[in-house]
């Protein structure tokens, strides 16, 4: 149902970095320890205690940057973000202000569903920042009471900030995932959102078009959104209620402040925190006790030319090159950088990157799937797989017998020649099958009757004889055959 407003989205996305310490001390990031027994010092604040940047957290911004098409300045500066929080043992936060570490870059996005057209998604900037710790709230056993666990303190963040682009939930929900695609294949995150490496706070206004003029709501900020379900609830219920509490009070964006609200999932709607705040607020100023950082023009090249293809340059490549759907094209790249590695090498090795596809995406992503398990415990090597499609290709395997063979290489872990052996597979003399069927006609008036008048599938069960009979038939030369002999036989 059309609205008389267009929603207008943008995106704050906190990403972790796939660092071993935190980013100004030693202290680990691995995730799951007991409370506040990942702390020194440094992150915990104490007096006379200095930070010193982690370099592989600048390395992974710097490479995330440049994937995500940010111009990379030649100075950048470490600032303080003052605010008061429990789970904030400084009272600021070391992150970046006016020179952010990247900035003016872009993601481009795309709907199979035919929802929105192909479009750029801006981002304003993308800069890193130290995390937070975590409150936790102990609500039920009924005391309310909160504790702070500081593990968390100090872990590197990478904040992609986009610009309002965005015009549904569905577009952002898009956006999200292929930005967690691309994260994930360059390896700075595993984008776990249930640990917290990739979270998302939503900026939502409504843009009204009336007679008198042009009207926009308030700008709310969401937060405690836990999946990308979740951003897109979220979003849909904010410009319901955007629009419903317009309706009401006709308000213009100067009668009422910026807003930040939380995410109720259980309930589904969104619920008023405090007012959102301005960066005035935040009184910045550049840290004292980090020197500036340089990045030259030469080793952003460097960087650009080790990133290697990203999904979208896959996908062409995958449509252009392999001649697969968009869809399949789609299907391989989303399942992440290790399968489709995988269908890489056996396309490639067999030569048939269509059947390549209909193996991975049929077979082998269902027993995935089933066993929970990742393909690189998957028990037929990419290698064996192009050997079963070359053998059905080149005939020396009937297609009939083929899903015979890949389960029994998958429960056996043996080569698909071995695989063929211990199934007594061989190819049919076509004389033999030529007599196969003859012996089936005559067996089974009714079914050439059926035939000569015209109702062709009743072959299929002439096919389901054959193969009892003999295993090895292949129903395709099954079903020509007796319909050559029916005609004949006219």
């Amino acid at each position: 149902m059309s609205r008389p407003y267009t929603t207008v989205i943008g995106l704050e996305v906190h990403v972790q970095l796939a660092t071993q310490s935190k980013l100004f001390c030693r202290c680990s990031t691995q995730f799951g320890a007991e409370p506040n027994t990942q702390t020194c010092p440094v992150c915990i604040g104490l007096p006379g205690s200095l930070p010193v940047m982690n370099r592989q957290a600048l390395e992974l911004s710097l490479k995330t940057a440049v994937a995500i098409n940010c111009e990379i300045p030649a100075f950048t500066k470490w600032d303080r973000k003052q605010y008061f929080y429990p789970d904030l043992p400084k009272g600021y936060q070391i992150s970046q202000f006016d020179l952010p570490m990247s900035a003016n870059g872009y993601l481009e996005i795309r709907d199979d569903k035919g929802r929105f057209e192909p479009k750029r998604v801006g981002i304003t900037r993308a800069h890193l920042e130290e995390d937070a710790g975590k409150s936790v709230h102990d609500e039920v056993a009924g005391k309310a009471d909160s504790e702070i666990d500081l593990n968390r303190t100090g872990t590197p963040l990478l904040e992609i900030v986009s610009e309002p682009d965005m015009r549904s939930s569905a577009e952002a929900r898009i956006y999200l995932q292929e930005l967690k695609l691309l994260l994930t294949y360059i390896g700075v995150s595993d984008c776990n959102m249930q640990e917290g490496s990739l979270r998302v706070d939503a900026n939502v206004n409504l843009h009204l078009d009336l007679p008198e003029g042009k009207v926009a709501t308030p700008i709310v900020e969401i937060k405690n959104m836990n999946s990308f379900r979740a951003v897109e609830r979220a979003l849909d219920y904010e410009a319901e209620r955007q629009y419903r509490i317009w309706q009401e009070t006709r308000q213009k964006i100067g009668d009422a402040p910026k807003q930040t609200r939380g995410w109720d999932d259980v309930a589904g709607k969104t619920l008023p925190q405090r007012s959102k705040e301005e960066s005035s607020d935040y009184r910045y100023f550049p840290d004292p006790d980090l020197v500036p950082v340089r990045t030259t023009p030469a080793r952003v090249e460097e960087v650009r030319a080790a990133l290697g293809e990203l999904p979208a340059a896959l996908r062409t490549r995958l449509t252009l090159t392999h001649g697969l759907s968009a869809y399949n094209a789609d299907v391989l790249v989303n399942q992440g950088r290790n399968v489709l590695d995988y269908y890489l090498v056996a396309a490639e090795t067999s030569g048939d990157y269509k059947a390549a596809c209909n193996w991975v995406t049929q077979e082998v992503l269902r027993i995935l799937k089933e066993q929970e398990a990742t393909i690189d415990s998957f028990a037929i090597s990419a290698r064996h797989l192009a050997e079963l499609i070359i053998s059905v290709n080149d005939e020396r395997l009937p297609k009939a017998r083929a899903k015979d063979a890949f389960d029994r290489m998958l429960a056996d872990c043996i080569d698909v020649a071995t695989a063929i052996d211990r199934l007594g597979i061989e190819q049919v003399d076509e004389s033999a099958l030529i007599t196969l069927c003859q012996q089936l006609l005559d067996a089974n008036p009714k079914i050439v009757a059926d035939v000569r008048n015209g109702k062709h599938q009743a072959i299929g069960a002439l096919i389901g004889q054959a193969r009892k009979k003999n295993p090895n038939a292949d129903p395709g030369q099954v079903r020509k055959i007796c319909l050559d002999l029916v005609a004949s036989g006219e």
